[in-house]
Formats: structure tokens, sequence, C-alpha cells
């Protein structure tokens, strides 16, 4: 019944996040596009009101003509629209989420022994510790380099973004890296909105009901924030998607996959920005592919025990069943000992779901070697090679 509960914990959960989310990124994309994409207005009154930029725009049989006031309007609206519980709800539930599936789970999901005998709640603690981290790394980057070189920051914080994946990687489970790397810059997108641009537009409010001239200053600091979470946005996507392909982090040096990637994701996220602006600078999508190509060599299987194993003898069901019982199915098993539920459903306890599982025990065990998790259950690579004339036969 507890693994039965933890199954819907996570599907209302995870859906919960995907919505939210999907409202918080599609804003994100939406005002960073409008922001480069307004032009100088050229009628006389509407400069005079103080509009730096506006655009029309056709969308569902409407015409809409945004504009953008280079501070504030001279009069404070009546009804002003807030865009920030988009951010709360996503970090809200994404941070429930990973409660549930990782931290009440930590030590399947978060321990590898190969790496560090961690209890699970020091594994639990390294993961909060670093979103904490991230946030204050980031903020006090911020603050140091705000009036300075955006690209000096980037540089940094990805030489940030880099360290953290490495020293990662030596405490923790593969698995759960992608997941904190993504969870720390969600950390890092939602602090922003929490503690920067919000307040900022609070504080611009609040002077126009005084009376006083808005300080631009709080538009500018609120803008870079806003900017830094839009090439965020889909390095955290690839965290958040990446435990479904083990390949990518369990390879032995995860970390650098993880941070080549993340790298790609930020360069591709820049070319379209540069194209709102009108400016097409293919190098950048270029230089991402390349990049995205480079990695996909590197992970490519050896294969060398398929080679190999087509001389041997043949293999019974029987004899990898014994395998995968000692191996897989704490996990993989319809009442597991180490999950609370099969992951992705897949049941390998019974010699009929083995044999319907053929193609991808063996690709996920042997050709991609992703399997177990960080070679948890620590299989022998002569039981990979069982595997191998077992699937060959």
């Amino acid at each position: 019944m507890e693994s039965y509960l933890i199954e819907w914990s996570t599907l209302l959960l995870r859906w919960l996040h995907l919505i939210v989310g999907i409202a918080w990124i599609g804003s994100s994309f939406y005002f960073v596009w409008l922001d480069n994409s307004l032009r100088a207005p050229q009628d006389e009154a509407m400069k005079k009101k103080g509009v730096a930029g506006e655009l029309w725009a056709v969308h569902g049989g409407g015409f809409y003509n945004p504009q953008k006031y280079l501070v504030a309007p001279e009069k404070l609206p009546d009804d002003l629209h807030w865009f920030k519980w988009e951010s709360y709800s996503t970090w809200l539930s994404g941070f429930a989420l990973l409660t549930v599936l990782y931290y009440t789970q930590a030590a399947s999901y978060m321990v590898d022994p190969a790496k560090l005998a961690l209890s699970p709640a020091a594994s639990v603690g390294i993961g909060i510790g670093t979103l904490a981290l991230g946030w204050i790394v980031y903020d006090l980057l911020c603050r140091l380099l705000i009036e300075r070189s955006q690209l000096l920051f980037a540089g940094i914080f990805y030489a940030f973004l880099v360290m953290a994946s490495f020293v990662l990687d030596q405490l923790l489970s593969g698995r759960a890296v992608f997941l904190h790397v993504g969870a720390m810059i969600a950390t890092i997108m939602s602090a922003n909105v929490f503690f920067w641009i919000i307040p900022g537009q609070k504080k611009t409010i609040a002077q126009m009901q005084r009376g006083e001239a808005p300080d631009p200053i709080h538009g500018k600091r609120a803008k870079q924030r806003s900017v830094h979470n839009n090439y965020l946005t889909l390095p955290v996507l690839f965290c958040m998607i990446s435990n479904h392909y083990s390949f990518t982090y369990s390879h032995p040096h995860a970390w650098a996959v993880l941070s080549l990637i993340l790298l790609s994701a930020a360069l591709i996220r820049h070319f379209f920005n540069q194209r709102h602006k009108g400016q097409q600078q293919w190098r950048y999508p270029a230089a991402g592919i390349v990049i995205l190509a480079v990695v996909a060599a590197w992970l490519r299987p050896a294969g060398v025990a398929t080679a190999t194993a087509t001389a041997a003898p043949a293999v019974t069901t029987e004899a990898v069943q014994a395998v995968l019982a000692q191996r897989c199915a704490g996990c993989h098993a319809e009442h597991p000992t180490l999950v609370g539920a099969a992951p992705a459903g897949l049941m390998l306890d019974t010699a009929a779901r083995i044999e319907q599982h053929k193609a991808r025990i063996v690709q996920q065990a042997v050709h991609l070697r992703a399997m177990p998790p960080g070679n948890v259950t620590h299989i022998t690579d002569e039981e990979r090679a069982t595997l191998a004339r077992w699937g060959n036969q």
C-alpha cells in the first residue's frame, strides 16, 4: 500500500510540476522574445509618455500592440498583472517531487556505495546543501558583476557549475548528480524571482505611489536576473529528463558529460535570443550541435561483450533469471525491495517477463552498461557476457 501511495504522489506531483513549469517557461520565453523584438515607437505622443519600445503581433485572429516603458508609466494602472506564482509553484512542486522520489528513497536513488559509503541522511544533506550553496554563489557573482561584463559572469558561473558537477559526482549516484545540478539551477531561477524581480517591482510601485520618480536600478537588476533565467531554462529541462537516459549519468565521467550538454543548451538558447534581435548568428547553434555530437561519440558503447559472445555455449532463460534476480529484481519486480515501485513499470521477476524485455535488458546492461545504475548491485563482466550471449541467440 505504501508503494502505491508513493506512485500516486509522484504521478500527481509530476503532473503539477509539468503544468506550472510550462506556464513559467512559456512566460519567460515570451517576455524575453518580446523584449528583444521591440522597436522604438514612431509616434511622438508615445515617446512623450515614456514608451521605449512597441510591437505589433497577430495571434488567434486578433491584433496586439504591447508597449514597454523606459522605466514606468506616469500613472500606475488599476489592474496590474504579476508573473510570480508560475515560478513559485514550479519550485515548490519540484522540491516536493524531489523529496518524495529521492529523499525518502535515498538509499536507492542518492547513494552509490562504489563512490562513497554515505548514509541516506548524509546524501540528503548534501543534496539540500547544494541547492542553498548554488544560490549563494550565483547571487554573490551577480552583485559583484552587475556593472561589468556579462560574458565574464557567464564564464565564472559556468566554471562553478562544472566544479559543482564534479564534486557531486564524487559523492552521489550519477542519477542524483544530474537531478541536483538541475534542481540547483532551478532554485537559482526561482530565487531570482522571489528575492530580486518581484521585490524590485514592488519598490518601483511603492515609489510611484509616493509620487516619487522610480529608480531605474530596480528594472535593471530585474532584467538581468530575468535574462539569466531564460538562459538557464534549457539546461534545467535537460537535467529534469536525464533520469530517463541512464547512459548519460552512468558514465565514469558523468560530470563532464553533464557540463558539456549544459554548455550546448546555453549556446542554442543564445542563438534564439540573438535571432529575436534580428541577428542570425549560426555559429552558436553549430557549436552546440558539435558539442552534442562529440558527447554522443564519446558515450558510444564499445560492444566488447557482444563481440566475443557468439563462440560461447548457449545460455538458458533460467540462467539469465538467476543473474537478474540477484542484480536487477531489487528494483524491477512486482514487489521490489529497493524502491517503492518498479522504475518505468519494468518487471524482471519471471521467465515470461524476462523474455518479453530481452532486447531492453541487453541494450541497458550490455551495450550501454547503464544498468544497474552506478552498478549498485555489483554485476560482474562475466554476468554481462552471459546476458550478451543470451541476447545473441
